[in-house]
Formats: C-alpha cells, sequence, structure tokens
C-alpha cells in the first residue's frame, strides 16, 4: 500500500455497499485428491447458497446484510469426547479430527457442521455444544469427533455479549470462521455474485483428513542469498486474464505455471505474489458508471483468512471444499522453484475484512473481538491501518496466531519468505498493552498507549529468532495510514529488508533532471549505506523499486504529470497527487514522435539505474513491455484490462523494450559487482564528474558517474546524464585498455544494447572510435551508459 491515498480509495472502502490443455496443467491435475491433507483444513464456499438475510447491527448502527445459517434438526452422526486444546484449528488424527478454538470472552460455544448441500440452503447439519467444563481448556475450547466428514463443513456459533463499547461483538445467529481453517469456501469463482445477488454468502470451513498428500517431487527451498534476488511483483489473476495470455485457465494458479517461463527469460529468480490469502472480490460490488461495469476489490488486501489460499484464483474453484485450491497453490510453487524462481507472499497483517463497527461480523471480530482489534477504551476501532481497523498485532494471542501461520506457509505450502503490508502496524503496542500481558509479571510505571511505537516489537522479536522464519526472506513496507514511517529505521535484527521508498523517490527526481538530487542518488546506487549502514545491515537490506502496483506504471511515470483516476469513479480524488513523474513535454499517450523517444529514453534509464544499484530490484509486473494503466495510479477497483498484463502487446515490435530488460537483467546476473554483499568501498568504486575522479555534488549537478572493478567484467564505466543538454565526457585512463560501449539508452534498437547478437554490431562500435580513440564519449540529454574496460589491441 502506498502511505496516502483517498478516503475513498481501498483504505476506507471498509463498509459493504452492496452486501488448450497444456502439459502444465495436465501433469497438475493428476495430484488432485478428494481430501485435503491434516495440513489443509479448510474453510469452505459454495456457489450457490441461498442466504438468508437479517441485520447484523444491533446497536442501531448502519446495517449490513450478510448470510446467516439457520438451524435443523440434528442428526447425531457422530462420536463425541471431549478433545485437546492443541494444536489450534481442525486437525486429522486418531481415526477422527480435533478441533481447537481461543475464545476467552465467549460465555458459550458450539461446533457447527455443515454438509455441502446444508450450506446451500444455510441450514447447519449438526450443531454440537461445548462444555464449558469438559471441552474447554484455560481459554481454549476444543473437542474431538469420529464419523463421516466427506464433504462437511464447519465454523463455530459464539455467544457472549454484544455490547460494542466494551469492545465485544458476539452474536449466536452467526456463524464465524475458524481463524485456523486452511482454505475458505463460499462462491465458486471469481467475480459471480452469490445467490440473490448477496456479496457475503455464508462461508465454511472444510473438514480435513489425514490420508490425502500432494507430491513435492522432492521440492526443497532454493535459499538464494538475498543479494543476487531479482524480485518481480505480480498479481496471479492479472498476470493470464486478459485473452491474449492463450492459457487454459486464465486468471489461476495454473495459468501463472504455464508463463513462469516468461519471467525465466526476463531473468527474474523471485515473484512477490500480491494478497493471495482469501479475500472477498466483492466487497467493494457497485456499478462504476465511468466504464460500465463493477468496481472489484482486485488487488485483494483485505484478509478474511490468513491461512487459506485464495480459492478463486484456482481453476477448481470450491471443488473437493477447496482442496483442489490448495494443491493447485503448491503446483504453483513447486514448478516456479523448478524453473529456479522463488516465491514470496504478500501478507496483510495489519487489518481484516471486517472493517469498523459497521463491517461484518465474519471470523476474528465473531470469535473475540476485543483480542484480535486494537480498541480504544470505549470499544473504537483504531485505524492505523486506514482501512477501518488495525489488527492487533503485539497481543500475545495474536502474535502466536501470526507466527503460526508463517510457519504453515513455510512448511506445508513451501514458500520463501513474505512483503509485509503496512508493517509499521506489527511494530506499535496492543491493546491492553502493559508488562504482564507482554512479558508475564509487572514493572510498576511502564504502561504504553495503545499503538505507541515498539522499539523491540514482540512479534517482530518473535518471527526474528524463529528458528524456521529467520531462514526466509522477511521484507516490510516499513510505514502506516497513521504516519508512522520507518524506511531505514523498522527493527530488523539485522535480518529484515525494506521497501525502499526513498530510492523510489530520489531516483524518479534525478532521472528526471531535478536539480539537488545527484549526491542522493548516489547513495542510491550504493545501496542505501545512509539508511542501512549504521544499524549493522547491507545492500541487499534494501528492496529498490521505482514502480509498483501503488502508484503509476513505468510508462504511465513518463507519460503523465497529473493522475487520471476518473475511472475508478471517485471524481479523481483518490491516490497520490505527488507522483515525482514528468511527461516529458506532453500530457498523455498522444504526442509527438520525438517526445515518445524521449518516454523510451527515460525509461531504459530507471530499468537501467535499478539493475546497476546494489541491493535488490524489484520490476512492476508489466512494466518490462510498458504497460500503461492510463495514468490511473490507483487501480485497486478494476478487474480489466487496466491491471490485465497484455501478452500481445508483449509481443509487439514496440516491446523492443522488454528486450533492452531482458539484456539488463543478465548484465546483472554476470556481474559479481552488482550484487554486493557489503557497501562498495574507495578500492572497488570511484566516482566521476564530466572529468575522470571529479564528481560533481552540488545542486545544480545532473550528472553522476562512477567506475566499478568487477571479477567477471574487469571494470564497467556507468554514466547517467540526467540534463537537457548533451555532454561530451572524459574517460578515466585505462593504459593498455580501452572503453567499449555496451549500452546506450539514447540509441535506438537493438543498438540500445550491443549484445553480440546484434546485426552490424562492430559496425556500430566503430562509429564511436574517433571520441574512444581519445578516451572521450558523447552523451545525449536525458541518457545513461555503461562502457566495458577491454584490452587494447593496438597498444
Amino acid at each position: 500500500m502506498e502511505l496516502i491515498q483517498s478516503a475513498t480509495s481501498r483504505f476506507l472502502c471498509v463498509s459493504l455497499l452492496n452486501p488448450l490443455p497444456t502439459k502444465g496443467a495436465a501433469e497438475f491435475l493428476k495430484f488432485r485428491r478428494r481430501r485435503c491433507s491434516f495440513h489443509s483444513q479448510s474453510l469452505l464456499n459454495v456457489k450457490k447458497a441461498p442466504p438468508l438475510i437479517q441485520a447484523a447491527r444491533r446497536d442501531g448502527g448502519a446495517e449490513v446484510e450478510t448470510a446467516v445459517v439457520v438451524d435443523k434438526p440434528k442428526l447425531g452422526k457422530f462420536q463425541v469426547t471431549e478433545g485437546y486444546p492443541a494444536p489450534f484449528g481442525a486437525t486429522a488424527s486418531d481415526g477422527g479430527v480435533n478441533f481447537a478454538v481461543y475464545s476467552a470472552n465467549a460465555v458459550s460455544a458450539s461446533l457447527c457442521l455443515i454438509s455441502l448441500d446444508d450450506l446451500l440452503e444455510n441450514t447447519v447439519t449438526e450443531e454440537i455444544p461445548l462444555d464449558p467444563l469438559a471441552n474447554k481448556t484455560g481459554d481454549i475450547w476444543h473437542v474431538f469427533l469420529k464419523g463421516n466428514f466427506e464433504d462437511m463443513l464447519y465454523g463455530y456459533r459464539f455467544d457472549g455479549k454484544f455490547s460494542p463499547e466494551k469492545g465485544h461483538y458476539f452474536d449466536s445467529s452467526r456463524i464465524v470462521l475458524d481463524p485456523y481453517a486452511k482454505a475458505v469456501i463460499s462462491r465458486g469463482e471469481f467475480g459471480v455474485l452469490g445467490p440473490d445477488d448477496n456479496c457475503w454468502p455464508q462461508m465454511a470451513g472444510m473438514i480435513p483428513a489425514a490420508q490425502d498428500e500432494f507430491d513435492w517431487e522432492g521440492d526443497l527451498p532454493l535459499k538464494y542469498p538475498q543479494k543476487d534476488l531479482v524480485i518481480y511483483e505480480m498479481h496471479v489473476r492479472g498476470f493470464t486474464r486478459h485473452e491474449s495470455s492463450r492459457t487454459e485457465f486464465p486468471g489461476t494458479y495454473l495459468a501463472t505455471v504455464e508463463k513462469l517461463d516468461h519471467l525465466k527469460e526476463l531473468g527474474v529468480n523471485c515473484i512477490e505474489l500480491m494478497p493471495c490469502h482469501e479475500f472477498n472480490e466483492l466487497e467493494y460490488f457497485s456499478y462504476n458508471s465511468v466504464l460500465g461495469d463493477y468496481k472489484m476489490n482486485f488487488w485483494g488486501y483485505s484478509t478474511v483468512n490468513y491461512f487459506s489460499p485464495m480459492t478463486r484464483y484456482s481453476s477448481a474453484g470450491t471443488h473437493n471444499c477447496g482442496c483442489d485450491a490448495i494443491h493447485e497453490f503448491k503446483f504453483l510453487v513447486r514448478e516456479a522453484h523448478k524453473r529456479g524462481i522463488e516465491v514470496i507472499m504478500d501478507v496483510v497483517f495489519n487489518h481484516t475484512a471486517e472493517g469498523n463497527e459497521k463491517g461484518p461480523i465474519l471470523s476474528f471480530r465473531g470469535v473475540d473481538n476485543s483480542v484480535y482489534y486494537m480498541l480504544a477504551p470505549k470499544g473504537e476501532f483504531y485505524n492505523y491501518s486506514g482501512c477501518g481497523n488495525t489488527f492487533n498485532c503485539n497481543h500475545p494471542i495474536v502474535r502466536q496466531f501470526l507466527l503460526d501461520c508463517l510457519r504453515y506457509w513455510v512448511i506445508e505450502m513451501h514458500v520463501d519468505g513474505f512483503r509485509f503490508d503496512l508493517a509499521s502496524i506489527m511494530t506499535r503496542g496492543s491493546s491492553l498493552w502493559d508488562p504482564v500481558n507482554v512479558f508475564g509479571n509487572p514493572i510498576e510505571g511502564d504502561l504504553l498507549t495503545t499503538g505507541t511505537p515498539l522499539g523491540s516489537p514482540p512479534l517482530i522479536d518473535m518471527i526474528s529468532n524463529d528458528p524456521i522464519l529467520r531462514e526466509v526472506k522477511l521484507i516490510a513496507e516499513a510505514w502506516d495510514a497513521g504516519g508512522l514511517y520507518q524506511v531505514g529505521t523498522f527493527p530488523h535484527w539485522q535480518i529484515w529488508s525494506e521497501w525502499n521508498g526513498k530510492y523510489r523517490d530520489t531516483v524518479r527526481q534525478f532521472i528526471k533532471g531535478t536539480d539537488g538530487f545527484s549526491g542522493a542518488f548516489a547513495e542510491c546506487l550504493c545501496g542505501s549505506p545512509n539508511l542501512y549502514q549504521e544499524g549493522g545491515r547491507k545492500p541487499w537490506n534494501s528492496i529498490n523499486f521505482v514502480c509498483a502496483h501503488d502508484g503509476f506504471t513505468l510508462a504511465d511515470l513518463v507519460t503523465y504529470n497529473n493522475k487520471n483516476n476518473l475511472a475508478n469513479g471517485e471524481d479523481n480524488n483518490d491516490g497520490e497527487n505527488h507522483n515525482n513523474s514528468w511527461n516529458c513535454g506532453q500530457e498523455g499517450e498522444f504526442a509527438s514522435v520525438s517526445v515518445k523517444k524521449l518516454r523510451k529514453r527515460q525509461m531504459c534509464n530507471f530499468f537501467l539505474c535499478l539493475m546497476v544499484s546494489q541491493g535488490v530490484p524489484m520490476i512492476y509486473m508489466g512494466d518490462e513491455y510498458g504497460h500503461t494503466k492510463g495514468g490511473n495510479n490507483n487501480t485497486y477497483c478494476h478487474d480489466n484490462y487496466i491491471n490485465y498484463f497484455r501478452w500481445d502487446k508483449k509481443e509487439e515490435s514496440s516491446s523492443d523494450f522488454y528486450r533492452f530488460c531482458c539484456l539488463m537483467t543478465k548484465f546483472r546476473h554476470e556481474c559479481e559487482s552488482l550484487g554486493l554483499n557489503d557497501f562498495p568501498t574507495a578500492e572497488r568504486l570511484q566516482w566521476h564528474g564530466h572529468n575522470p575522479g571529479v564528481p560533481d555534488w552540488s545542486e545544480t549537478s545532473r550528472f553522476v558517474a562512477f567506475t566499478l572493478m568487477d571479477s567477471a567484467k574487469g571494470e564497467i564505466y556507468v554514466a547517467f546524464n540526467a540534463n537537457h543538454l548533451p555532454v561530451i565526457i572524459a574517460l578515466p585512463e585505462r593504459p593498455g585498455y580501452r572503453w567499449e560501449p555496451l549500452v546506450d539508452t539514447s540509441k535506438p534498437a537493438p543498438y540500445d544494447f550491443l549484445s553480440s547478437d546484434v546485426p552490424g554490431r562492430d559496425t556500430a562500435i566503430k562509429q564511436y572510435a574517433h571520441f574512444l580513440d581519445a578516451n572521450l564519449y558523447p552523451m545525449h540529454s536525458y541518457s545513461s551508459i555503461i562502457l566495458i574496460l577491454s584490452p587494447d589491441e593496438n597498444a
């Protein structure tokens, strides 16, 4: 998420407006099973579930229509015993299933079993009251059942106070999801309304069976050093949903597998998946008169359940009660690993889809609202997320829940790491914060206000010192909507990395020719030691990016001075106003030939900068071919061409930029010096200006150049001229050697990158001879170059 967005953007969309077969796919289908393994406890949604509607509010607030499950006669088909308080969730063992759920403030609880057929009718198949004496240990309710669980789902009914002013929302008419359920089922198809046009049909959880397993085929973690990563931020549905993808199941995990070779060709070795936890894409559902379609929660930053993969990203949908969706996600991870690509998940632990006091009761709110959310003394929801509620991350119960969740995705789903959305919220003190609930013993006078930033947050401490989680990639979006900005200062235990928003802002300013940024730009090229060196971190703790899902695409960054968000239906009031963009002289896509050439040059300059900077480069999906969103910098609500990867555009001749990107990532991988484990020193790096060894760090300087010793390439020279005027530069003298051009963004393709297969390459190099013989090089305005030092055959 971007730090600042409109009050009507996805941050504040919390109230419910209305309630050809490929080899890869065929290979996966043989792994489908009838039931899930013991790790695959799941919450399930069925396509057609006629909801009985009733108001969700009792306190006179705005009514939110949600489905309500009603009872039917009990069948008594199960053997019931007390059960065990651990592990949490539904666990298949000893010929039955153990159910365990935490709720400290509920006065009664019952386990509700719902068959798939009964879910269609919104009825409970069998309800098992839990005895507080026999089925409760401490604050954990539990029960063990034996019986036939085929096509059987589950949820819980809790009763207690409905007292919002005290933070309690218990409602015995609601069947709520188990926070530990491993898949969620209600509707089976993305974007399709439930019965009676209901956006929130009843959800329930699949009951696991022990016998089913997924064939990982010996898959093991790739464990790349983070310094060697090239990350690609992508949206599973958007990546293949467009018809030009020509995939069998567009918009799914399986279709993503079909297109992994594209990422391999691009040089990507790590994908960062935008939210793939279960969310409701119909959360914002409303007619958009601007485009004549319906607004969706396309991005997915509004989680319903943290253990379940998004079932409607699977080709199977709700088939096999969500088990097939779990297997499809695993298949994606396995096949990515086969191609040498790690998988990082974007996780949203800062808030949930339940919103503020007017939101629905789905899971956490109905289980124990005062535990799972940050609350003020009179029950109001803190809103550090900008989305209506704030997850109570540093509460002892909640942080253990989050730790269990992360471990599940690493151990069971084989993911390689996590990017934490609005991660600064995870550093804030919890509701009821005091030394007793944190450390177990009182310390007089050591009370903290809810939401206070903590120097050593317990959750971050637990993750950082966990023997499993400390070995995976941990990336923080180090800010939140409450004004806490921690880029460079996020509590890190020397293993956390950060989305470097300062890199993005500085690089944008310098490349477009803004005075006063040459020194800051040089810091970015070195991996931002000004942010990370003093705290003991390394260049790879900086995730460098120019564009991400929030904000302009790379093509729009050089095409628009102003956002164009009218398609969002919010009168252009949403989205970031300060984009540090430059349209290169004319606003919009219809521009002169000279302006279009400059835009192409600027795109190359940005990408070259990303690839020669120390730290970890991150590419946004579609930027490799110049995807445009028409100047829309907040496309959270569009399930259409705006957010779809255009495979046809990538294949067009205009995708010369794609060739440039592939060659630049290849060059980065080949250079030992462009992914250093520590910040470069003067022994390896030298700064230059228009003359060698004389850098210009003045306020008016728009030129930065450096040489870098490289064990693979020998020595490379990189220069950026962000001035509107051309310049002839003097190159460093290297007796017995001469500089040869490799990259010059001012040249037309394919001569912008002189790879060995370029037709007439030798002739193109000779055109520079009269300059290079004099150890000079002419640089066009707004251009960047890479030269390679080679032995001088004439020396």
